[in-house]
């Protein structure tokens, strides 16, 4: 399985003193144009996508960076993850530290506004019937993480190369089932008119 990322916005608030992101990571129902129009494929998540997604320990992270420290965790409970009608709902409570309080301070300045996760695709569906191949995923295996990102057209370059492989290979097996669902059904009816 590869792995992906996607953006979404992220917003914050100030409880008392303390430091608080929320946002919304996924988003259902939300048609997304992945690489271009000349190059590339729609994308939506399904509602049902989170069912059985695995996110018992997820990390939230800046830029996907492992060498970058965490800024909240589900383990510990400040990261807290939930399903609602609209997508995955985030809400971190940010430990009182220096790299915390610089990271707070960029999304109150309004210099980072966008949250990603990382993802594996268990289940999907692809719509070739118009202009551009249309994805849907029915079922997330596993949410890696959810990031607080500073540049999202990079990290959206690098996702599309990766989803745009992943894209051709599902789109060349479904040809080859098609083309092999043909052939059998000629077969059978050349057997069928060998018979009478």
């Amino acid at each position: 399985m590869i792995k992906e990322t996607r953006l979404a916005d992220v917003t914050l608030h100030e409880n008392e003193g303390k430091m608080i992101l929320e946002g919304y990571a996924l988003v259902f129902n939300n048609e997304t144009l992945i690489g271009d129009e000349t190059y590339g494929f729609l994308e939506e998540i399904s509602p049902t996508a989170l069912q059985e997604t695995k996110m018992k320990d997820v990390p939230m992270k800046y830029n996907h960076m492992d060498s970058f420290l965490i800024i909240a965790r589900t383990k510990n409970k400040s990261l807290e993850l939930s399903v609602d009608h609209i997508g995955l709902k985030v809400r971190a409570e940010l430990l009182d530290t220096s790299h915390n309080q610089d990271i707070y301070k960029m999304v109150r300045s309004g210099l980072l506004d966008k949250m990603s996760f990382a993802f594996t695709v268990d289940e999907q569906v692809w719509n070739r019937e118009g202009d551009i191949p249309k994805r849907t995923i029915t079922k997330i295996e596993r949410l890696y993480d959810v990031s607080v990102v500073d540049t999202p057209a990079y990290d959206a370059t690098s996702i599309y190369a990766r989803s745009l492989e992943s894209m051709e290979l599902e789109l060349k097996t479904m040809e080859l089932a098609e083309q092999k669902e043909k052939s059998d059904l000629m077969k059978k009816r050349i057997k069928i008119k060998t018979q009478i």
